[in-house]
Parts: structure tokens; C-alpha cells; sequence
């Protein structure tokens, strides 16, 4: 409904009717429209989290790590529209900001990257002069692509996985240290 209607179509009534309760009782369990859609956001993460924490495992490399990261958060994406759209897309005016602490735990994601990359400099594999720096420019490469997928605004003569498989391994060959040096501008 949120992502149908937009932030200013949702109302506790209306949620009230689509699901048979009455606003009454939701109102026991959220305060408003806000605090609801906070408990998505912060849902969403919890299941973007388990996801990347699921691929992660002892004794790969680095790249095969970031790898597996890029990988996971592109599926969740494409997987769970819905979420995706409320988690990264949905930018009420008037909605109150997400809680401090939630978008801390959220950004915890990329602490994870962070520290993958961070371990890909100690195996000599990734050259980077910031790894969060990195780690963020990595989301943003991830985010352009399924935001574009999601959207319907790739060409429709490359195939969706394809164009997402393509789009990690670019990403994560653009950290690889044995590439070219770019001139400093």
C-alpha cells in the first residue's frame, strides 16, 4: 500500500481496512504512520542483514567474499521490491527522520564491506586509500543498478541478471590493485 500510494495516500484507516482490523488496534502497536513505516525500514535491513550474513563464510577470499556481498544485496533488491523501494527510494516530506540509532545499525551493512575490503588490502588484493569511502561508492554502483532495474529503465534487449552480474563484477574489478593508476585530476 505505501509503495502503491505513496507516504501522504497511507493512512492507519485505510491500512485498518485492507488487513480487517481497526485503526484502534494498530494505533496499540505504532503511535502513527511514521513510526510504521520506520518498523519497515528498520525490517527491511534486518532481512538485507541475515542475507549478507548468510553468504559470508570462513576461509574465502576477499574478492570471493565482496563478491558473494555484491551478489546478495543486488538479490535482495530485486527479490524484495518492495522493501528496497522503502528502505533506499521512499523520501516523504513531512515523514519524521528514520531514529539515529536504526540508521547506525543500518549502516553496519557497510561496515561489513568495509572490513572485507579492508582484508582484500591485507592479501594485497585491493588498493584503495579509503576502504569506507570504498565501501560506499561500492553501494552506490549496486544501488544505481538494481534502482534502474527495478524501475524498468535498462534496455530491454540485456537480460536483468545478466546486467546485475555484469555490474558486480565491474564493480569489485575496479578495486583490484593490480589495475591501472587514474591520473589525479
Amino acid at each position: 500500500m505505501l509503495v502503491v500510494e505513496g507516504y501522504a495516500g497511507l493512512s492507519m484507516r485505510k491500512i485498518a481496512s485492507a488487513i480487517g482490523y481497526s485503526a484502534t488496534s494498530i494505533y496499540l502497536h505504532y503511535p502513527g504512520k511514521d513510526e510504521l513505516v520506520h518498523a519497515l525500514i528498520r525490517e527491511g535491513f534486518r532481512l538485507l542483514s541475515r542475507k549478507i550474513q548468510g553468504v559470508l563464510t570462513t576461509g574465502d577470499s576477499a574478492v570471493e567474499s565482496l563478491n558473494k556481498l555484491c551478489h546478495a544485496y543486488v538479490e535482495f533488491g530485486l527479490e524484495n521490491p518492495g522493501y528496497y523501494e522503502i528502505m533506499f527510494s521512499l523520501h516523504p516530506v513531512s515523514m519524521t527522520s528514520f531514529p539515529v540509532s536504526d540508521y547506525r545499525d543500518a549502516r553496519g551493512i557497510l561496515t561489513v564491506v568495509e572490513r572485507v575490503i579492508r582484508a582484500g588490502e591485507s592479501e594485497g588484493v585491493f588498493m584503495i586509500e579509503d576502504p569506507f569511502l570504498a565501501a560506499n561508492v561500492l553501494w552506490f554502483q549496486l544501488h544505481g543498478a538494481v534502482s534502474l532495474i527495478l524501475a524498468s529503465r535498462t534496455d530491454v534487449s540485456i537480460d536483468k541478471s545478466r546486467l546485475a552480474d555484469s555490474t558486480v563484477r565491474t564493480a569489485v574489478r575496479a578495486l583490484m590493485s593490480d589495475r591501472l593508476e587514474s591520473p589525479k585530476s
